[in-house]
């Protein structure tokens, strides 16, 4: 059910280290996209590309939540961590939804592997008149010099038809047809955060990477296995019970037009 063989493979494997291994959206952030996207107790905010509800649970006081998500795997983490939920099992490109059913809807670090203009169609079609989107990723940090090498060993080991948010035309579907005619111009915020991990963590972080879970088992723990040494290493993070791993969340937002 997902666009890219990679995301399906690799996010269904990651299920079980998702939730341990990727951050919290920070309090900041959630405060943000409550703003932006006029979110108040009856708003009916749809969730899209939902993965284990990290980005959802933060609006479940705020919001009337629906998660949309195309792995199986996934959907059983979600349910199991956020019981009673509401959740359908499907793509951001086919959305069971009637149309101008949702009043808002938010994406987590998910965009850049959908089709764009498709998914664009479709969330102009659920989302009511004047309705809002929000997009966000949390990235690592590359530019603090550790995380840069960090990223690097990691991304030696990449296979197949793999992208990643700073490296993917995702904005292109907004500022071509029909994306630009769909929704307004978009807005952006960047909020630095640190992600406390320790060293186990630190490697779930890595292995709930999509084309890193997606690699065959011997090349895995290869690669988790170079990350655990590094971090056992490196002068930034050898020794250290925690680690303070530098992010960045990337917030964008636009309205529904038409």
């Amino acid at each position: 059910m997902a666009t890219n063989d990679v995301a399906a493979r690799g996010f269904a494997a990651a299920s079980s280290v998702y939730e341990r291994g990727r951050p919290d959206y920070p309090p900041a952030v959630v405060s943000m996209l409550i703003e932006e996207l006029q979110v108040g107790a009856e708003t009916r905010l749809l969730d899209v590309a939902t993965g284990t509800g990290k980005l959802g649970r933060q609006f479940l006081d705020s919001a009337r939540v629906i998660g949309v998500e195309p792995a199986a795997e996934m959907c059983a983490e979600f349910a199991r961590l956020q019981p009673g939920v509401p959740l359908l099992r499907a793509n951001a490109e086919t959305l069971p939804l009637s149309d101008g059913s949702i009043d808002a809807a938010m994406i987590g670090t998910a965009f850049h592997w959908f089709d764009g203009p498709a998914a664009l169609r479709e969330l102009h079609r659920v989302l009511r008149p004047g309705g809002r989107l929000g997009l966000v990723w949390l990235q690592r940090d590359e530019s603090v010099e550790w995380v840069g090498d960090l990223v690097w060993l990691v991304d030696t080991y990449r296979e197949g038809d793999v992208r990643r948010y700073d490296e993917t035309q995702w904005r292109v579907a907004f500022e071509m047809e029909p994306g630009a005619a769909l929704f307004s111009p978009l807005a952006y915020a960047s909020v630095p955060f640190e992600f406390p991990v320790d060293r186990q963590t630190a490697v779930a972080r890595t292995a709930s990477t999509s084309f890193v879970a997606a690699l065959p088992e011997a090349r895995r723990k290869e690669v988790l296995a170079r990350v655990a040494a590094f971090l056992d290493a490196h002068p930034a993070t050898s020794g250290r019970e925690l680690i303070g791993l530098p992010h960045r969340a990337e917030v964008f937002w636009c309205t529904r037009l038409g």
